[in-house]
């Protein structure tokens, strides 16, 4: 005996989260056996639809459901719960309840919370299939008793299509039978099947196509019967009937969110989105065979889409077998596909796959969301569709392989369905990005602004019940007045003054001050309005570099704040500091704008887009906002940008589910220079030559994080996230995002935050626990890096995520990177000042003869090398001249590839350069090699040149540990006409402690020397060989 649950929907369920929103799942128990439904985000009217069916081994036993409301950080939140006893689904009528709500309960009646919400449940008894089937060791009385429960049954093919045509569970056969001998049977067949249940249960099917669930997991009842009732059956409804069914029935449900476990396919076609649907899952459809060949899938079979719930969903059965691989053996896939949402435009299907024969494959199920939803807007005229398809791996039963499972089902998937996009984009004809792109000046083309002449706007503005109830009591006064006789002088009168001689005069008098005074602040603000109008619309962008348009087409559903019911809106929209405003639309809650804005160019693509809709009430006066929005270019698609609704934030806003129709583009005028030039000045800031990443590289990083394509990898570093525990990642850094992952033994942790988000960074002193490595602290702003809260270590009480980094291998460079995109991204101008001048006050504490130009930590030099050449000081600076001179003494010096950077001024008299090469096998048997940077200035006498230059060794056992500092002083001799002084100081720069420091600092000087040697004797040799 089983008892089966349809956990179908639940509404009213209390808010947990401070969004205001709950993320709920179910948990079922019975005795020891559990169950749990996936988990819908953000959503407090949830529906699952999920089956399981649970093995009945006592009668007193109860069902336990459960609502949680789930947190990835802490522990799940209790929403509410309800008891059934297993008894009272016995004892009702056909042993079923049938489907209803049940109110849930909270845990205790302490609880705050009182209003649990309501949930509804199919729950009912069945015994099992077929006793055929079964190879039953119960006596001859309990085989008696369970074919008289048999006969009251229809077959299974029937009973599993009625099942799965309505969520009730009862046949209208069986309720047209007699109800009181049936029930006392079954009471008395359940009492018996009880006391054999643990025999009856425990045998095995001999055919090769049953699926034995484990005793302790529930397994839904549609997996009980696979191929038997779908075979041979085919739908008698034609699909684009039963489409335009579910059409009527859609109750404009929102397209669910992507899974989290990734994206697989992300596409525009040239094909209606119900074009799409039907070509994918229309019953008998050539492309279904076609891929399914090409995914290496055999023995394929698609079961007739059935209705549900009274025709608001649609669901089928697939099965099929998958090709064997190098690990696994060929294992055959349950696929149900159910209609999430279909409603002519957009269309959800969710397939949750069962592989059970797989290695831990009662363990899990694999999800997949396709969602089909209408393109951008054309400039042909043709349609054009978006297909998205997610992942995520849904374990109804913990264990230990899961993250080796999800990376085994990650890469199977990949695999599975680059053959499939292969097919499909051979069917449908691919809509290219580019050409969206390039057609947007006739995507704007088409926008014209209305234009109204001033007396209909000036009629529409006044035809309210204050200026025509002041007009009327103005006229009705002067014709009082021009009827009326002048009255005596009396009281406190005189001639020319007339006071009100009573209370309701007085009264009077009031209203009509009040009256007149808001008649004349309506025209004051009507006309400073018309002065403010369009001032933004059609301003043309200045410069070259990243241009932002923004196309303001309409508003709908705009809080109404005025006394007349109306409002008059106007947008801002702010970018990088850059502000552009619209006109002023009067007496409007469905505004129609039509305007264009232009944002001037910027050197780096932008991170948010700030849009804030008032209301107009002068220009002095404080401007209501009617609700706000922010666009992030980061975790936007572009294409998706294009032609977009975007809903309106606050209290009135979301109150009136008010929302703006925007089209937005994002050009690059520069092309790829733009990249080369925005890492030269990142270069200078950084004062260490940063390589252009490779396209594959930039192609991994973006999938890594789901960036835009025109976000790319600046550098990493290998560093720890400290938390509980430090957690050993990488640490990413574009123009615009700050990301960490790692991966340890299947656990991935992976965030990232913009650079606008950050507040505060400060650095540590090194300790014990960072391994003598500094410690970067990251502030972030309040209420943002929320998606990334999981990886902060504290939150202040201003309630600030704080992000704790240390153990780095290359603190130096990674601190000075960071610094510098900080600086160029998120700080004001003003705060920029303040830390420029706190520059140059640290660095005017320094002596012009320390020659310390480079902004690098305090380095205790010492003389290495001090001599008389036989050269003069000019033709000696050659070798830093990036010559011929330069590249023989390299050469000679054992350094191979030799690369340097023309000199750039830096400041007045100061100038730097970069420089890389590589060691030759003689110098260093491990290879390795430099990144140098150089600085060059004069003496301040004038005579001589002061050279600085800090080495970072790349490839080289230990080099991460330290830094070389090097000084060159060469100097005039005036007793020597064509002779030089020529001192060279070195320093360690330590960047990590270690025990070998006086072995690594004797090695290096003893390295040096050898070198000075070899590259002056071959300056005199030079200079010899040329007089």
């Amino acid at each position: 005996m089983k008892l089966h649950v349809t956990v179908v929907e639940a509404r009213n369920l209390p808010a947990m989260d401070p969004n205001g929103l709950c993320d709920p799942y179910v948990k079922l128990h019975l005795g020891k056996q559990k169950g749990k439904t996936k988990v819908v985000k953000k959503c407090l009217n949830p529906q699952w639809s999920d089956e399981f069916s649970f093995r009945v081994d006592d009668l007193k036993n109860e069902l336990v459901v459960s609502v949680m409301d789930e947190d990835k950080y802490f522990n799940d939140d209790f929403v509410g719960q309800l008891k059934i006893p297993v008894s009272q689904v016995l004892n009702a009528e056909n042993s079923a309840l049938g489907t209803a709500w049940y109110p849930l309960l909270p845990k205790s009646k302490k609880s705050k919370i009182k209003d649990c919400g309501e949930i509804l449940l199919t729950v009912y008894l069945a015994q099992n299939k077929s006793i055929g089937e079964q190879s039953c060791n119960c006596d001859h009385a309990t085989t008696n008793v369970r074919k008289q429960m048999d006969s009251a049954t229809s077959s299974p093919a029937r009973s599993f299509s009625d099942r799965f045509r309505s969520p009730s569970p009862m046949r209208s056969d069986e309720i047209a039978s007699s109800k009181e001998d049936k029930s006392q049977a079954q009471k008395f067949a359940g009492r018996i099947a009880q006391i054999f249940n643990k025999n009856a249960d425990s045998a095995s099917s001999t055919s090769g196509k049953s699926v034995s669930p484990s005793p302790e997991r529930p397994i839904s009842s549609k997996y009980e019967v696979v191929e038997s009732p779908l075979e041979g059956q085919s739908s008698a409804v034609p699909f684009e009937e039963i489409m335009k069914t579910i059409d009527l029935k859609d109750q404009g449900r929102e397209v669910p969110s992507d899974l989290p476990g990734g994206i697989l396919l992300d596409q525009l076609y040239l094909i209606a989105s119900a074009d799409l649907n039907s070509l994918i899952f229309a019953p008998g459809s050539e492309f279904s065979q076609s891929a399914a060949d090409a995914q290496g899938t055999t023995e394929l079979q698609q079961g007739p889409w059935i209705l549900e719930n009274d025709g608001e969903s649609m669901k089928r059965v697939v099965t099929y077998t998958k090709a064997a691989t190098k690990l696994i053996k060929a294992v055959k896939g349950i696929e149900e596909q159910t209609y999430l949402k279909a409603d002519g435009k957009a269309f959800a299907v969710l397939a949750s796959v069962s592989t059970p024969d797989a290695p831990y494959g009662s363990t899990f199920r694999t999800e997949l969301l396709f969602c089909i939803t209408p393109g951008p807007e054309l400039p042909s005229g043709e349609q054009c569709s978006r297909l998205v398809i997610s992942w995520r791996m849904n374990f109804i039963q913990s264990t230990i392989m899961k993250g080796m499972i999800e990376g085994g089902a990650r890469q199977g998937l990949k695999d599975s369905f680059e053959p499939y996009a292969a097919l499909l984009s051979q069917t449908v004809k691919v809509v290219d990005a580019k050409d969206m792109g390039s057609n947007k000046d006739q995507a704007l083309a088409s926008l014209q602004v209305e234009s109204q002449p001033d007396w209909k706007l000036a009629l529409q503005y006044f035809a309210n019940f204050t200026v025509i109830s002041t007009v009327v009591i103005g006229l009705y006064v002067l014709v009082h007045i021009f009827l009326a006789m002048p009255g005596t002088i009396q009281g406190l009168e005189f001639v020319g003054l007339d006071l009100p001689d009573s209370i309701g005069e007085v009264i009077v008098s009031g209203v009509l001050i009040l009256q007149t005074k808001q008649v004349l602040e309506l025209i004051s603000r009507f006309m400073q309005a018309r002065v403010q109008k369009g001032s933004d619309h059609g301003v043309k962008a200045q410069g070259d570099g990243w241009l932002l348009t923004v196309a303001l087409i309409e508003g709908n559903n705009l809080s109404a704040v005025d006394s007349s019911g109306f409002s008059d809106p106007y947008v801002v929209f702010t970018c990088n500091g850059k502000a552009r405003t619209s006109s002023i639309k009067f007496q409007k809650s469905d505004p129609h704008w039509n305007e264009i804005f232009e944002f001037d160019a910027m050197d780096e693509p932008p991170s948010m887009l700030d849009v804030e809709v008032y209301d107009f009430d002068g220009p002095f006066d404080e401007a209501m906002s009617l609700g706000h929005a922010e666009i992030n270019f980061v975790r936007s698609n572009l294409i998706d940008l294009a032609d977009v609704w975007i809903p309106l934030q606050g209290q009135l806003a979301q109150a009136c589910q008010s929302k703006l129709h925007l089209r937005i583009f994002l050009d690059n005028t520069r092309g790829t220079n733009s990249v080369n030039e925005y890492l030269t000045k990142v270069e200078k800031e950084v004062g260490k030559k940063i390589n252009l990443r490779s396209p594959q590289t930039n192609t991994a990083f973006q999938k890594l994080f789901g960036l835009p394509p025109e976000e790319f990898l600046i550098n990493d570093f290998r560093c720890h996230l400290k938390r509980k525990m430090p957690l050993q990642g990488r640490l990413f850094l574009s123009p615009r995002i700050i990301g960490f992952y790692t991966n340890m033994f299947g656990h991935k942790t992976k965030f990232f935050f913009l650079w606008e988000d950050i507040e505060d960074i400060q650095q540590l002193s090194p300790t014990l626990s960072s391994m003598g490595s500094p410690i970067i602290i990251i502030t972030l702003r309040k209420g943002r890096g929320i998606d990334a809260r999981h990886g902060a270590k504290t939150q202040d009480f201003q309630r600030r995520l704080k992000f704790h980094f240390q153990s780095f291998v290359s603190f130096g460079a990674a601190h000075r990177t960071i610094m510098a995109l900080w600086k160029a991204r998120s700080l004001s101008p003003e705060q920029k000042v303040q830390i420029v001048e706190e520059e140059s006050e640290s660095k005017s504490l320094q002596t012009e003869e320390s020659g310390a130009f480079l902004d690098l930590e305090d380095v205790n030099m010492s003389e290495v090398y001090c001599s008389v050449l036989s050269v003069p000081s000019d033709y000696f600076m050659e070798i830093f001249n990036g010559g011929d001179l330069d590249h023989k003494v390299i050469e000679k010096a054992g350094c191979l590839e030799y690369s340097n950077s023309p000199w750039e001024l830096e400041k007045p008299d100061v100038y730097q350069r970069q420089i890389q090469y590589k060691f030759d096998k003689h110098i260093s048997r491990y290879g390795g090699g430099v990144t140098s940077t150089q600085q060059r200035s004069p003496l301040p006498d004038g005579k001589g040149w002061i050279i600085e230059e800090v080495m970072t060794l790349d490839r080289v056992p230990l080099g991460d540990y330290f830094n070389l500092h090097m000084r060159y002083q060469v100097e005039d001799l005036p007793s020597r006409l064509k002779a030089c002084n020529v001192q060279v100081l070195l320093g360690l720069a330590w960047l990590k402690s270690t025990g070998h420091q006086k072995r690594i600092t004797k090695n290096v000087v003893s390295n040096v020397k050898g070198r000075m040697k070899v590259i002056f004797s071959v300056v005199e040799k030079e200079y010899l060989s040329v007089k």
